[in-house]
C-alpha cells in the first residue's frame, strides 16, 4: 500500500510541522455482531469519525495523516469537504495548504481486525459471544481511526463508542454510558499507539489501590481485570491483583512520581499477538495468562514478571516516551529490567534474577550472535524496520545492561535518574541523551563513554578464565581473557564477579569471590592470588555483566562431572546458560549437552531453570545433534524424561514438567501407547492429574506419529468446545504424518487469508514437526516461491509467521543453505524486513550444521 510504511525522515519531517492539541474519536462498533452487510468476500467494518485539532508551524504547508481502512466517506479541512477519492490513498490523507490553526474531520469505513492489528473481532466458539480489544504498536491505531502515527505527536484523547447492547467497553479513561454512548474522559497527552479500546461481554472483577503518599495525600486508584466469559471459571484475579497492588507500591517508593492515568484496568484477551501492551489506564494481555490446568510456579512468575514490566511503563514509555522507534530501548530495555528488579523485590518471586539469567538473556544470547544484531540504539528507518526491532536486544540484551550499569553508576544514583528523568520530560518525547544527562548527574560518571561501549555497539563477548598455579599449589595468577566476535570487534568494560568453587562434604560450593572490572583482552584479577586451587572459575558470577561465560579446562571438567552439585541456584543456572551457549557455538558436542541434562536435570530446583533445560534439550536433539545419533538421542531422552516422571513426587510441579517434557520427547510405541493409557484411564502415574491442558500435551505427539486420527481429534474437541481446545485441534490436524494434511495446512496458511493470527500460528507449529523431515522436503522450493508474494499481500504481523515459521529448518542440509543463498542472492531488492527475516533463518540453519559437525565429530 502506498505510503504505509512511514520513514523516520518522514515523521521527523512532519513533527518539526506539526502540533497536535487534541483527538475526538468516536466508534460505531454495532456492527461486531451479526451477519455482515457484504458478506464472506467483503471486510466486516465499522464507523469510524476522527476531529483532530492541530497546529501548523508554517501556513501554507501540504502535510498528510494516516489512515488504514476500505473506504473514507467524508473529509473535512477547516470546514472544507476534500474528496475522499483524491486525497485518500488508501494509506494516507493529504491535506494542503494549512492553517495555522487546524481542524481535520474524517469519516471512514473500518475494518475489524482478524491478525491482532488494529481492531481485532473474535469469536467465542463455546458461546458465539464477540469480543473486541485494539492493539497497536507501532502503527495500528491508523487502522481504527485517522491520526498522525508517531511516537512523538503526543495529544490528549477523547473517545466515545457506540457498542451492542449489553456489551461494556473500557478505554484509556474512565468511562460512563449515557444513552447508549459511552463517553470516555479525556486522557493526558499520549502516543496514537497506546490508546486503546475494549468491547463486549468480558468478565470484569475490581478492586482498589490506596496510598497516601509524601505531602500527606491520599492516592486511590480504581483496579479491574477482565476476561472472556468462558475464562471466568479459571480467572484467579485476586492473584493479579496482588502482584499489581504490590508493583505498584513498589513503583511509587521508588519513582517519586505519583501513578499518572487514573484508573488502572488490566484485560486478558483472546488471539493477541504479544505478552502484553502497556496502554496506559488499560492494559491488554495475552489470554494464555489465565490457565485453565493446573501450572508450574514458574508461569505464576512469567505473569507476574509481565504484569510489572507494563506497569514500569506507564512511566517508562508512556508518561516519557521515546521521539522514535530507534530509542524504543528508553522504554522496553527499562521495563524489561524493572520488571525483574520489583518481582525480586516487592513479590513472592524473589529468585526472578535466576529466570532473568537463564531464560531472558539467552533470547538475548541468541539475537546478538544473529547477521541482523544491531546496537540496543538501533538505526530504525521506518515502520517495517520498528516492527522486527521488538527483539532480544532491544529487550532483554537492553535489561542486561541495564543491571550493569546498576551496578556501574549504583542502585541510587540510577534511581534518583529516573526520577529527575520523570520529572523534567513528563508527557515529553526524549532521546538517548536526555537520559544520560541526568545519570551524569546523578553519578558523576562519564556516561557518554559508557553508552559508546554498550548503548551503540552490536555483539556479545565471551570472558575465559585463565589460572595459573604456584608450585604451593595455590593460583599464582587468575586473568579474565575477553574475546569479540570477527563481525563486531569491539571490546567492552565490564564489571564483573569472580567466584571460585571446590568440593566440601558433596557439594561444589563458592570459597573465594573477588569483583573486578574487565577492560581490554586480558585483565589481571589480583584479589584471588595465593587462594587455594579452584575446581570450578564461574566469570560473572552473581550475573552481574552481559556476556557469554567459558571455562577453563579444569572447570569444564569438573562441571561435566560435578555440575549437579553446585549448592547456589544462580550459579547453577549459569552454568546450564554458558553449556548451551557452547552447544550452539560447536564448542560443545549436542549429544553432550544431553547427557549433562539426563544426568543433571533431574536434581534442578529452580522450576523455570528446569524447564528451560528441556527447551534446550530437545533443541539439542533437533538441530544440533548429527542425524545419525537422532534416533538414539531421542530414545535417551524419552527414557529420561519417563524416569524422572515416575521418580518425581506425586503432584508436584515437578511431576508435571516432566510428564510434559516426556510428551515432547515421546516417540518409541512403548511411549505413545503409555500416553494412550493415561489419557484413556488404563494407565496411571501417582499424583499425576491428566487435565484438558495435559490431554492436548499428550494427544500432540500421538498426532504427529500417526496415533490419534481426526476422529479422536474430534472427539477431544467435543469434550473442550473452546477456543483454546480449536487451537490444540488445529494444530494437532496439522502434526498429522500425511502428505495430504501437509498440503492442506500449506494451502491454509499460504494460498488463503481465512485464517485468524492464532489459527495460522497453530497451523504452522503443527506443520512443522522434526519427526517428520522427509514429508516436508517438498516445501522448500515452495516457501523460496512463495515468501515474496506472502509478504506483500498479508499483514506484516501474518507475514512474520509465515516467513519464519516455515522456513525449511528441518531440511538441514548444504543444499538448502545454497537455496537460501540463491533467494537472498535474487531478491536483493526485497523489502528490509523481509531480507531480515530470512537472514536470521539462514543463519539458524548455519549454526545448526556447523553444531551437527561437531557433534558427528564426537563420535568418533
Amino acid at each position: 500500500m502506498p505510503g504505509e510504511n512511514l520513514s523516520r525522515d518522514e515523521a521527523q519531517e512532519r513533527a518539526a510541522l506539526l502540533s497536535v492539541d487534541g483527538y475526538d474519536v468516536s466508534l460505531d462498533l454495532r456492527s461486531a455482531v451479526g451477519e455482515a452487510p457484504g458478506g464472506a468476500d467483503e471486510p466486516r467494518t465499522f464507523r469510524s469519525v476522527t476531529t483532530i485539532r492541530f497546529r501548523c508551524a508554517e501556513p501554507g504547508a501540504a502535510a498528510f495523516a494516516d489512515l488504514i481502512a476500505p473506504s473514507v466517506t467524508a473529509v473535512s479541512l477547516n470546514g472544507k469537504d476534500l474528496d475522499p477519492g483524491e486525497v485518500f490513498d488508501g494509506a494516507r490523507i493529504l491535506l494542503e495548504d494549512l492553517a495555522a490553526e487546524n481542524e481535520l474531520v474524517v469519516d471512514a469505513q473500518c475494518a475489524y481486525s482478524r491478525t491482532g492489528e488494529g481492531l481485532h473481532r473474535f469469536v467465542d466458539p463455546e458461546d458465539g459471544e464477540v469480543y473486541l480489544y485494539t492493539q497497536y504498536e507501532p502503527a495500528d491505531a491508523r487502522r481504527v481511526f485517522a491520526n498522525f502515527e508517531q511516537p512523538d505527536l503526543k495529544a490528549p484523547f477523547r473517545f466515545e463508542v457506540r457498542a451492542p447492547e449489553g456489551w461494556t467497553v473500557w478505554s484509556n479513561g474512565a468511562g460512563e454510558k449515557h444513552d447508549g454512548v459511552w463517553r470516555f474522559a479525556e486522557t493526558k497527552p499520549i502516543s496514537t499507539y497506546i490508546t486503546c479500546v475494549v468491547a463486549g461481554p468480558y468478565h470484569y472483577v475490581t478492586d482498589t489501590y490506596t496510598r497516601t503518599l509524601d505531602d500527606g495525600t491520599t492516592l486511590e486508584i480504581p483496579l479491574g481485570a477482565m476476561c472472556r466469559r468462558g475464562l471466568a471459571r479459571h480467572f484467579d484475579a485476586d492473584d493479579v491483583f496482588l502482584i499489581t497492588k504490590q508493583g505498584l507500591d513498589f513503583f511509587h517508593d521508588h519513582f517519586d512520581y505519583p501513578y499518572p492515568f487514573g484508573k488502572y484496568d488490566q484485560a486478558f484477551v483472546p488471539e493477541y499477538n504479544l505478552g502484553a501492551m502497556e496502554n496506559p489506564g488499560l492494559v491488554t494481555f495475552t489470554e494464555e495468562f489465565v490457565f485453565r490446568g493446573k501450572v508450574t510456579r514458574a508461569s505464576y512468575e512469567r505473569r507476574a514478571n509481565v504484569i510489572l514490566h507494563e506497569m514500569a511503563h506507564m512511566w517508562f514509555g508512556d508518561l516519557v516516551t521515546m521521539a522514535w522507534w530507534d530509542d524504543l530501548w528508553l522504554k522496553e530495555s527499562f521495563a524489561d529490567f524493572m520488571g525483574s528488579f520489583s518481582l525480586v523485590e516487592a513479590t513472592r518471586f524473589t529468585s526472578g534474577w535466576i529466570t532473568f539469567a537463564n531464560n531472558r538473556k539467552a533470547w538475548a544470547y541468541r539475537a546478538d550472535q544473529l547477521p541482523s544484531t544491531h546496537p540496543i540504539t538501533a538505526d530504525i528507518r521506518d515502520l517495517q524496520d520498528a516492527k522486527l526491532n521488538f527483539d532480544g536486544i532491544t529487550y532483554a540484551k537492553g535489561a542486561s545492561v541495564l543491571k550493569q550499569l546498576v551496578a556501574y553508576v549504583g542502585r541510587e544514583a540510577f534511581l534518583e535518574g529516573a526520577r529527575r528523568y520523570f520529572k523534567r520530560n513528563a508527557y515529553g518525547n526524549t532521546r538517548l541523551t536526555d537520559l544520560l544527562s541526568v545519570l551524569e548527574e546523578t553519578s558523576g560518571r562519564d556516561m557518554a563513554s559508557w553508552a559508546r561501549s554498550w548503548l551503540q555497539t552490536a555483539g556479545v563477548n565471551s570472558l575465559t578464565p585463565q589460572v595459573l598455579l604456584g608450585e604451593d599449589g595455590r593460583i599464582a595468577e587468575l586473568s579474565v581473557l575477553q574475546e569479540a566476535a570477527r563481525s563486531h570487534p569491539d571490546l567492552r568494560p565490564h564489571r564483573v564477579a569472580v567466584g571460585l568453587y571446590r568440593t566440601e562434604g558433596d557439594a561444589l560450593v563458592r570459597y573465594a569471590r573477588a569483583e573486578v572490572d574487565v577492560h581490554g583482552p586480558r585483565t589481571v584479577v589480583g584479589e584471588l592470588a595465593g587462594a587455594g586451587a579452584p575446581e570450578l572459575v564461574l566469570v560473572n558470577d552473581d550475573d552481574l555483566t552481559y556476556c557469554k561465560i567459558r571455562f577453563d579446562g579444569t572447570s569444564l571438567e569438573t562441571l561435566k562431572d560435578r555440575l549437579g552439585d553446585i549448592t547456589d541456584p544462580l550459579a547453577r543456572a549459569l552454568c546450564w546458560s554458558a553449556l548451551w551457549n557452547m552447544t550452539r557455538d560447536a564448542l560443545l558436542p549436542a549429544r553432550d549437552f544431553v547427557d549433562l541434562v539426563l544426568r543433571f536435570a533431574g536434581r534442578e530446583s529452580d522450576i523455570g531453570v528446569l524447564q528451560m533445560l528441556h527447551t534446550w534439550a530437545d533443541s539439542a536433539l533437533t538441530y544440533y545433534a548429527a542425524p545419525a545419533w537422532r534416533e538414539t538421542g531421542g530414545r535417551l531422552l524419552s527414557e529420561g524424561a519417563l524416569r524422572e516422571l515416575r521418580q518425581a513426587e506425586p503432584g508436584s510441579q515437578h511431576q508435571l514438567t516432566w510428564a510434559r517434557f516426556f510428551a515432547a520427547v515421546a516417540s518409541q510405541e512403548a511411549d505413545l501407547r503409555l500416553l494412550r493409557g493415561l489419557l484413556d484411564g488404563t494407565d496411571k502415574i501417582d499424583g499425576l492429574d491428566v487435565d484438558q491442558e495435559l490431554r492436548w500435551a499428550f494427544l500432540r505427539p500421538l498426532a504427529a506419529h500417526g496415533a490419534a486420527d481426526e476422529s479422536v481429534l474430534a472427539a477431544e474437541l467435543a469434550r473442550d468446545d473452546t477456543a483454546s481446545g480449536k487451537r490444540h485441534q488445529v494444530r494437532c490436524l496439522a502434526s498429522r504424518p500425511s502428505a495430504a494434511v501437509k498440503a492442506q495446512a500449506w494451502a491454509q496458511v499460504v494460498e488463503s487469508d481465512t485464517l485468524s493470527n492464532a489459527l495460522v500460528e497453530a497451523t504452522i507449529a503443527g506443520f512443522v514437526q522434526p519427526s517428520q523431515r522427509e514429508l516436508l522436503a517438498p516445501y522448500t522450493e515452495k516457501y523460496f516461491a512463495a515468501i515474496g508474494r506472502v509478504w506483500a499481500e498479508r499483514s506484516i504481523q501474518i507475514g512474520m509467521h509465515v516467513v519464519r515459521g516455515l522456513f525449511p529448518a528441518l531440511q538441514d542440509s548444504p543444499e538448502t543453505l545454497e537455496a537460501t543463498d540463491a533467494w537472498l542472492a535474487a531478491h536483493e531488492d526485497a523489502p528490509p524486513a523481509l531480507r531480515r527475516l530470512v537472514l536470521e533463518a539462514r543463519d539458524d540453519l548455519a549454526r545448526a550444521l556447523r553444531g551437527q559437525s561437531c557433534d558427528a565429530a564426537a563420535a568418533g
